[in-house]
């Protein structure tokens, strides 16, 4: 039997596999050319995972994305605006609070470092530096003031937060323990030194170290 003419070949594939490869959909197309396969690619709504090398398509089905406009099928990930360029940059400018690359990273399970300067260096988004580390913004002069300000007051809360009782002799000595190792290092700079510990030493609990023991402002500025 024939293969069915496509775009229904490939919307067939598509509902009998959520995510497939380019070598797939050649096969399901009757071992076409690449050129071919992505000329009838062009015919459907799809996106191309955002991570793998961009080596997975998928069905662009709007109600599969989270709030964020992501979508995860085991490891291969995928987004609403397709590219991770677009993505990073979208996230940014949505974010109300605008985002640290941190932030970034962990929601989108890639690494971003890269795609940030890109941005910053095209004049895509812009960055700040607030309690030590750098807060990725709008561009647009309003919205970038808001999402300060709402930083801003997130990070007076988180470091409100913060009592004795949270920064106990363990958080104390690995914090002095990492000024030992890394002399001159700032706030973030521990908080990343510590990363992975369980649990987990947060950058309100640093700063009240470094309040505590007067350990001042030495060390250069992180670059993310």
């Amino acid at each position: 039997m024939p293969n069915p003419r496509p775009p229904q070949a490939l919307l067939d594939l598509f509902a009998a596999k959520k995510v497939v490869d380019l070598p797939t959909i050649r096969s399901a197309l009757g071992d076409v050319s690449h050129m071919t396969a992505f000329r009838h690619l062009r015919r459907v709504p799809y996106r191309r995972s955002y991570n793998q090398n961009g080596r997975y398509y998928a069905l662009h089905d709007p109600a599969r994305y989270d709030r964020f406009g992501l979508w995860t099928w085991r490891d291969v990930h995928f987004s609403l605006d397709g590219s991770l360029r677009k993505t990073v940059c979208r996230l940014v400018h949505e974010a109300e609070a605008g985002a640290t690359h941190r932030e970034l990273q962990d929601r989108l399970a890639v690494r971003v470092h890269n795609t940030l300067l890109d941005l910053l260096g095209h004049g895509e988004v812009d960055r700040e530096r607030l309690a030590e580390v750098y807060v990725y913004l709008h561009t647009d002069a309003a919205v970038r003031q808001e999402q300060i300000r709402r930083r801003q007051e997130w990070i007076t809360a988180q470091q409100a937060a913060v009592t004795d009782n949270d920064v106990n002799d363990a958080v104390v000595i690995q914090v002095l323990l990492t000024l030992v190792r890394h002399p001159g290092v700032k706030p973030a700079d521990v908080v990343r030194h510590l990363h992975g510990l369980a649990p987990p030493v947060t950058f309100p609990q640093v700063q009240a170290v470094f309040t505590r023991y007067d350990l001042g402002k030495k060390g250069g500025p992180s670059k993310l």
